[in-house]
């Protein structure tokens, strides 16, 4: 009998109550042949989730508006713009204060589905003072349970991190030593070893003698995807250095090119069309160093290699394509490892060349090695802000992280481990260089007052202008929007009361659900009213809240005035409360063309439901249904967060 099986026979189980029944779902689902196992340590945040829904609340005196920036940067610094964008229309980025479990919960209504990179640098869980903490007490090497907590503390938010992301959506997460073989299983189980992607070595500093048997010099970037069969490849930048010379002739005249790459390479394995003659300019016939010869003596003849054989990097027949011969130089030397046809050295050595132009179009494999982003160049970056952090990842580090993905200028990025914001200032920072419309989420606690003193502080920073304390202007993006966001709670108990008031204190997960922050109520609807509200993005997008289902006649014709005035062109957003899912299509059929419906606060409990740990005591059938696992992947469930009408 399979797991399958079992499980259903535990579901038709009578005369046991439905916490037991969970409880043995559970037990089967977590058995496993292979892989890790720790003891769970329950985590004070997340044993608040089991009473309470998250929600998030714009702090606005805290927020950060690029119409506010009315004073122009004059500087040839192509880093600083001038504010010439309008401001309805700037990036919004998202700064959220509080646990990254409720942040990342709330986010699953939100973004469940659309987060194309994760960047995240946790606790690397080295023992030391300040490195992790957890339910409020620091972790050190002598705690019994120390990788088991931090186990715990990860398994969670990584679930939840792969809910979030799309289907070719990609992790990436820094680590050291301590944790990254734990990490590398974790990741195994979540995302599956098949969708792996790699362990990047970085160099994190080049000095210092700390260490008994080693001078610790490096840390670790670990990828992941949600779906390897569908990801595309990842593309680096070319090193433009390496292309010296200028073409004189041909097709390809003026542009630069390379000569110096070896057209022979080892082989530890037989490649049967990878082993031929060549023939030179002198008309001799050259083969790469090995034992096996081609029978004819001539040019294209084939050997069968053995191993150890060497052989040419293209097949035969790709030689022997229209071009490619071309693409060949022959250089004479006295210390070629060639062979002629008789097996004695040659006197030329072969190199191909290739064309700038198309090395750059085609991109170049990164490398899992990587030496130019060292921990002190992003400590001495935020140093130059004035802000006292000795843990910053360089943002560089980061945004070519995001640029070797190949992905588009306007996917979504996320980072819940924030820290003192690099993340953020990867993003902002790569959208001046190409123009993009990257969007960009970081959270953190704040813990020692980080999000106050450095986080905020580094956010504003880059957005305003800023001079240092020795006068010197900062580079700073000032054509974007930041805003502040902080978790706050309502209880689970799905009283018509809490349904109500989790409907009102959803109005600002709406906003970031549909990107639409700024408030045209007025502008639709004279008088003051309590029972609607009505946003939009500045130019095409649209989303209205009727809080009160008696309403929904007058929402109507509000609606209707919307589409008169605004004339969108996408179907705007309706948000309407019911006690339950219906969400009123009928009543809605006059303006059915021109909206999508969704029932509140129902679809925020659709969302929540598989990532809410279980209550104690059941009493919420729709969120505590037993035989749900307490994570399935989006691919499973759905978007798992609109349960909606969709009147197109």
């Amino acid at each position: 009998m399979n797991k399958s099986d079992l499980i259903n026979k535990i579901k038709s189980l009578e005369g046991i109550s439905q916490d037991e029944r969970a409880y043995l779902i559970n037990l089967l689902n977590t058995k496993k042949k292979y892989g890790l196992v720790w003891e769970d340590k329950p985590e004070d945040v997340e044993e608040q989730l089991r009473q309470n829904l998250p929600v998030l609340h714009e702090v606005v005196e805290k927020r950060i508006l690029a119409k506010d920036l009315t004073q122009p940067v004059k500087t040839e610094n192509t880093l600083f713009t001038n504010g010439t964008l309008n401001p309805d229309q700037a990036p919004n980025y998202i700064l959220i204060e509080g646990d990254n479990l409720h942040a990342l919960t709330a986010l699953t209504f939100t973004h469940e589905g659309k987060i194309d990179v994760i960047y995240i640098d946790p606790p690397y869980n080295t023992g030391s003072k300040e490195d992790f903490i957890y339910n409020d007490h620091y972790v050190d090497k002598e705690d019994d349970f120390r990788h088991s907590k931090w186990l715990s503390f990860m398994e969670k938010r990584l679930k939840i991190a792969k809910c979030l992301l799309t289907i070719d959506g990609v992790l990436f997460c820094s680590i050291g030593d301590d944790e990254i073989s734990q990490l590398t299983l974790l990741l195994n189980e979540i995302f599956t070893e098949n969708n792996k992607l790699g362990v990047i070595a970085r160099v994190a500093k080049t000095a210092g003698d700390k260490g008994s048997y080693f001078a610790p010099s490096k840390d670790y970037v670990i990828a992941y995807t949600k779906n390897k069969s569908i990801l595309s490849d990842f593309k680096d930048d070319v090193d433009e250095s390496l292309f010296k010379k200028i073409e004189t002739e041909g097709l390809k005249k003026g542009e630069k090119y390379r000569d110096d790459v070896a057209f022979y390479q080892s082989s530890l394995d037989t490649r049967p069309n990878q082993r031929y003659f060549i023939k030179c300019p002198d008309g001799s016939l050259v083969v790469p160093p090995g034992i096996s010869m081609p029978e004819k003596i001539e040019d294209g003849a084939k050997a069968i290699p053995l191993n150890g054989d060497g052989v040419w990097r293209w097949a035969n027949e790709t030689f022997f394509e229209e071009g490619k011969k071309q693409l060949l130089v022959f250089k004479k030397t006295k210390k070629s490892p060639l062979l002629d046809e008789n097996g004695n050295r040659a006197k030329w050595n072969i190199y191909t060349k290739s064309y700038l132009n198309d090395r750059s179009e085609k991109g170049a494999s990164p490398r899992d090695y990587l030496d130019q982003f060292i921990n002190r160049k992003g400590a001495d970056l935020i140093k130059q802000y004035d802000i006292d952090f000795s843990y910053s990842k360089p943002f560089e580090l980061i945004q070519h992280l995001i640029k070797i993905t190949d992905k588009s200028n306007n996917i979504t990025v996320l980072d819940f481990f924030a820290g003192s914001g690099s993340t953020l200032h990867s993003v902002v920072s790569l959208n001046e260089i190409d123009n993009g419309k990257r969007r960009c989420i970081i959270t953190t606690n704040n813990e020692n007052n980080i999000c106050d003193d450095v986080t905020l502080p580094r956010c504003k920073r880059i957005i305003e202008p800023y001079f240092n304390s020795k006068g010197k202007q900062m580079p700073n993006y000032p054509n974007n929007n930041l805003r502040f966001f902080r978790s706050e709670f309502i209880s689970r108990e799905p009283s018509l009361k809490n349904k109500k008031e989790l409907t009102k204190l959803a109005t600002e997960l709406l906003c970031i659900k549909e990107d639409c922050y700024i408030n045209c109520t007025n502008e639709i609807i004279q008088e003051k009213q309590d029972w609607i509200k009505l946003f939009s993005n500045g130019t095409d997008r649209f989303l209205s809240i009727i809080y009160d289902d008696t309403e929904i006649e007058n929402g109507v014709k509000a609606i209707q005035k919307l589409i008169e005035l605004k004339k969108p062109t996408t179907a705007i957003k309706v948000y309407v409360f019911s006690n339950g899912q219906y969400p009123y299509s009928e009543e809605f059929e006059e303006v059915s063309d021109y909206i999508t419906l969704c029932a509140l606060p129902d679809a925020i409990y659709k969302a929540y439901q598989n990532v809410l740990p279980k209550r104690k005591r059941q009493t919420v059938p729709e969120l505590e249904d037993p035989d749900t696992e307490k994570i399935q992947s989006a691919s499973n469930t759905g978007t798992g967060n609109d349960l909606s009408f969709n009147a197109n």
